[in-house]
């Protein structure tokens, strides 16, 4: 899939010329070899390659990466608009990295206050985490049906994709696979990502039941640890909501995420706003439907949490028990690619089998062999995790970078004694 569709960004990071060094540090990090340039001269992205993810962003030891979708002042328009509902979704990353904008401990928890802090810009909050449960059901249902078909030879209710079945939470690896494996698109889990279905929700479900209001006057704002979500948010096919008001006779035309937030944005538009995540009372939104998630939702934002919460659903919904253990550890931790034998005993036939799963982020080094493997038809996996950033989603091109500046040579500058 080359090019774009109408209404897709094309470029979400550009490189500032004015400041690159043409150190090459920024080709070390990109997983598409999207950037152009001899060492020691000014490069630049080929938004043709280009997957979003921002990884140039996060490293570059001189800030020339840029995000250059900012939408904060969009968003303080629309909080201040009383005709319109502002609905911010909230990835499980950005909780432990806001408090990093407001001098926190990095890696500081900060849920409550960041659901204050929310409310008193005006947000109302749909919580990612509850959509990532959904994901969680649909992913896993959809794997199940899979393995039952093909591993323990159920017939098929329909139309079933060919294993091994890779997660499609990650719009940076969507991307990838779409301009460099094509031909593994039938693999992709069909489920939306979190975020999209928080999009959707908020304005059907969301809108008639939950806020009881128009979904036209719903403002979706997508609060990500990422810079490839701009881009997602971005693509027509996510117009589901719409679609079905007008099935039900309601005829508009508006995207299912209107836009969406880094944590670095988020943090500035609260700064713009006056408002301290430090200091700002703490609130839990208890009576809200939509800011109620499980653990396994929690998970989603380190490397191996889809896995683990698609396995406790697949192991249970099979064999009508329990995973024994509530912390799936082969599938945790940081190495590049984690591997996991799952015995499995079918509750209704009998039948046994052992489900294989890999888990493998930072598609650079460690997701390519893996596509090869498929490529070839010769994987042994049944389910295969990619997320592109390193660690995952707590590393994402949209986390804050640090709080001294805007790249990690500032920081060494100011603990360096002859600086």
């Amino acid at each position: 899939m080359k090019g774009f569709q109408t209404q897709e960004l094309t470029r979400v990071v550009e490189i500032d010329r004015n400041t690159c060094k043409g150190c090459d540090s920024c080709k070390a990090f990109c997983p598409s070899a999207a950037i152009d340039g001899k060492y020691g001269a000014v490069h630049k992205i080929d938004s043709e390659k280009c997957i979003n993810c921002g990884q140039c962003l996060v490293n570059c030891p001189f800030g020339a990466p840029k995000d250059t979708v900012d939408a904060v002042d969009r968003v303080i328009d629309k909080l201040k608009n009383k005709q319109v509902t502002v609905v911010g979704t909230i990835a499980p990353a950005v909780r432990v990295a806001i408090g990093e904008e407001f001098g926190m401990e990095p890696g500081s928890l900060v849920t409550e206050k960041l659901y204050g802090a929310l409310k008193q810009a005006g947000f109302k909050v749909l919580d990612t985490n509850f959509t990532a449960d959904q994901t969680i059901m649909e992913e896993g249902m959809e794997l199940i049906g899979k393995i039952r078909h093909y591993a323990l030879g159920e017939p098929a209710a329909g139309h079933l994709g060919p294993l091994p079945q890779f997660t499609s939470c990650c719009p940076a690896w969507i991307r990838y696979t779409e301009l460099y494996y094509p031909e593994l698109i039938p693999n992709l889990s069909s489920a939306k990502s979190p975020m999209m279905m928080a999009g959707a929700l908020a304005k059907t479900y969301g809108a008639k039941e939950v806020w009881k209001i128009k979904p036209e006057d719903i403002y979706m704002v997508g609060i990500m640890p990422c810079t490839a979500k701009k881009f997602e948010a971005s693509r027509p096919e996510f117009a589901s909501a719409a679609h079905y008001w007008t099935t039900q006779g309601k005829s508009g035309q508006y995207p299912d995420v209107d836009v969406v937030l880094t944590t670095r944005d988020l943090a500035r538009l609260f700064k713009k706003l006056n408002i301290d995540v430090k200091t700002v009372p703490e609130f839990t939104d208890q009576d809200n439907p939509l800011a109620q998630y499980s653990g396994a939702g929690t998970i989603f934002g380190n490397t191996g949490g889809v896995m683990e919460a698609a396995l406790r659903t697949a192991y249970f919904v099979i064999t009508g028990k329990e995973l024994d253990i509530l912390e799936f550890k082969p599938v945790r931790g940081l190495a590049g690619v984690k591997e996991a034998d799952v015995p499995l005993k079918d509750a209704k036939t009998g039948k046994e089998i052992t489900l294989k799963v890999a888990v493998a982020h930072g598609i650079k080094d460690n997701v390519k062999p893996l596509l090869e493997q498929v490529k070839a038809g010769k994987s042994p996996y049944h389910f295969i995790e990619v997320m592109n950033c390193p660690g995952g989603c707590v590393n994402g091109g949209g986390q804050p970078i640090n709080p001294m500046g805007t790249s990690w040579l500032d920081k060494a500058k100011a603990i360096l004694p002859w600086s």
